[in-house]
């Protein structure tokens, strides 16, 4: 006899494809207790996770070079020139980007909080598996006028520049500053640096001593309107463009120094389904050739990844949050890491469980080309349906498959740590190499935290920022074996 309940079982299987992309739901937390080494393949080549083997951390209440509370790490790299292996440890250099500055945006609350770069010396002993970090200074960022930017919203305001639209407040905190909220990094050959910022889904270039010199400004499908205009303030959301708080979260360079990986943190307002955050899987990523000048006007390629959606109650239920990308990493031209995690873990501000933190392998070749089309030069959705997550007739998604759980229990207990111990956001991730001639494709994955500045003795513009908590700055090293380079 056939089941009555077999009609709404089907039904409740297409509205999860429908917004998970085709794939399985994560409804209960993503726990992974393999001890050692795990391979995956992606067309036909394979990679080796080979486990979590190092850890370190600064207290929450560590203070800058600017006297400033210190804020981890909504990007890091180390400066190439600078990793060496030196007996039974490696040393290098660190430079981390914090955002924004310690806020609130519920209280419309914002500091006058200068952008800059963070310096630190790495010592790194794999057979205590202890990363040292100490603070060695920094860089503190200015406009093209020679002026620090600040990490109060703009609301409506805004300054020109060298003929372009900057988000500035017109008056109160940060007055006739350009607003930045910084949210990724990466150094060019000559250290000269890109930033993705958050306000406008600008990349702004900067030179070595941390001048501003250029902007990569966004295609129209990317930039926040509002009733057709440019809007770059974040306490309203706009019509069209990057979501709230979700602009080029993730960016990188290929090894070559050609092409710029530029990724938004999750799916565009036109490309969300409606009322729906697991309907956000959508995201776009934007690929710039840099071989001709260092602020293309267009990118040469443009495709959809698609996000994992998940339950944040870990119970099994309908999955009703995205997973947002918060940072990615180049391997060549068209393969590149994608961290995509919840928003649970300390410093979070409800208390819902941890489900999802992984590292992600993305391959776009085979995905479809939407440079030049109405998809970027308009906003023309992406979605078959404003109701759902599938995506229109003829447009194909990078593919993608998870290389790193996150989630590891039995890895964690190695540098001390257990999954609760995990902070919210994980924004920040670097690869080095081993160093060693019997593993020429042997890298250590260095991931970061963000920790919103949240610390019990806090300070920021020489005026307290208190929580109750500390969310100490933490970085996890992994040991990894990739293919080389195609």
């Amino acid at each position: 006899m056939r089941s009555k309940r077999l009609p709404a079982l089907l039904i409740l299987m297409g509205l999860l494809t429908a917004f998970t992309g085709g794939e399985d739901a994560i409804t209960r937390p993503h726990l992974d207790r393999t001890p050692g080494a795990r391979s995956v393949s992606l067309h036909g080549r394979t990679y080796v996770d080979q486990g979590l083997v190092g850890a370190g951390m600064l207290s929450a209440d560590t203070v800058d070079f600017l006297g400033d509370t210190l804020g981890s790490f909504s990007s890091l790299k180390i400066a190439r020139d600078s990793w060496k292996r030196v007996g039974d440890h490696y040393e290098g250099v660190l430079w981390t980007l914090p955002d924004r500055g310690r806020n609130d945006p519920a209280a419309k609350l914002f500091f006058d909080y200068p952008a800059r770069l963070n310096r630190f010396r790495v010592r790194f002993t794999p057979a205590s598996g202890t990363l040292d970090l100490i603070p060695d200074g920094g860089l503190e960022l200015r406009d093209f006028r020679g002026q620090p930017f600040t990490g109060a919203d703009p609301g409506p305001g805004t300054l020109t520049e060298r003929g372009i639209v900057l988000p500035a407040p017109a008056s109160g905190t940060g007055a006739g500053k350009v607003s930045f909220d910084a949210e990724s990094l990466q150094f060019t050959r000559d250290r000269g640096f890109y930033i993705g910022d958050e306000y406008t889904a600008n990349i702004y270039y900067f030179d070595r001593q941390g001048r501003l010199r250029g902007v990569i400004r966004p295609p129209t499908a990317i930039t926040p309107q509002r009733a057709g205009q440019s809007y770059f303030g974040s306490l309203e959301a706009p019509d069209t463009g990057r979501r709230n708080n979700q602009g080029p979260e993730g960016m990188s360079l290929s090894p070559d120094g050609r092409t710029l990986i530029v990724a938004l943190q999750s799916a565009l307002i036109q490309d969300s389904a409606t009322g729906n955050a697991a309907g956000r899987i959508n995201t776009r990523v934007l690929l710039y050739d840099l071989s001709h000048t260092p602020t293309p006007a267009h990118p040469i390629a443009h495709h959809v990844v698609q996000l994992p959606a998940y339950t944040d109650r870990g119970d099994g239920s309908a999955v009703n949050r995205t997973a947002a990308q918060s940072e990615i990493l180049a391997l060549d031209d068209h393969r590149f890491l994608m961290l995509a995690r919840d928003a649970a873990g300390r410093g979070a501000e409800k208390t819902t469980p941890i489900v999802y933190k992984s590292i992600l392998l993305v391959d776009t070749t085979g995905a479809t080309d939407l440079a030049g089309t109405p998809y970027e030069t308009g906003t023309a959705s992406v979605l078959q349906s404003p109701a759902g997550t599938m995506l229109k007739t003829g447009i194909v998604p990078a593919d993608r498959v998870e290389f790193i759980n996150m989630l590891n229990p039995v890895q964690l207990a190695r540098v001390g740590l257990t999954v609760a111990d995990l902070s919210e956001k994980w924004e920040a991730m670097d690869l080095v190499p081993v160093l060693e001639q019997d593993h020429p494709n042997d890298y250590f994955l260095l991931v970061g935290n963000d920790n919103d500045f949240i610390a019990r003795h806090c300070q920021m513009s020489g005026q307290s920022c208190d929580s109750d908590v500390d969310n100490d700055n933490r970085i996890l090293v992994y040991r990894v074996a990739l293919p080389a380079p195609m």
